[in-house]
């Protein structure tokens, strides 16, 4: 289970800013592509243990969900994917494997009480 690894990387990471700046970490805001290959449920759970002891204890990991969007050549613009079997563009149907959003697996902001 990689989420446990994932979860303690952003343990480490948001206690050494917490750490920096005096503070505890109320809350980690996460992005999370739906082609990271991340287990939403799973990463939640595993924050909870990985958060166990340490100045993220009782925090709260907030996941956005990022849907996978790709760029269409044929209308030269983004386009949200309706479906994760088809990689193809919603409007023109165009195939495109140029995915501009969706592989996301980053900490975008820590709520710190100083």
């Amino acid at each position: 289970m990689h989420e446990l690894s994932i979860a303690m990387s952003i343990v480490d990471m948001a206690e050494e800013e917490a750490t920096q700046r005096h503070g505890r970490v109320v809350a980690v805001h996460l992005r999370l592509g739906q082609l990271a290959g991340v287990v939403k449920d799973a990463l939640l759970s595993c924050y909870s243990m990985a958060s166990s002891g340490t100045l993220l204890e009782g925090s709260e990991l907030r996941v956005e969900e990022v849907p996978v969007e790709i760029f269409c050549g044929t209308c030269n613009a983004p386009r949200v994917l309706s479906s994760m079997q088809w990689f193809a563009c919603p409007v023109c149907g165009t195939p495109s494997a140029a995915v501009v959003h969706g592989k996301e697996l980053e900490v975008s902001a820590l709520e710190i009480e100083e």
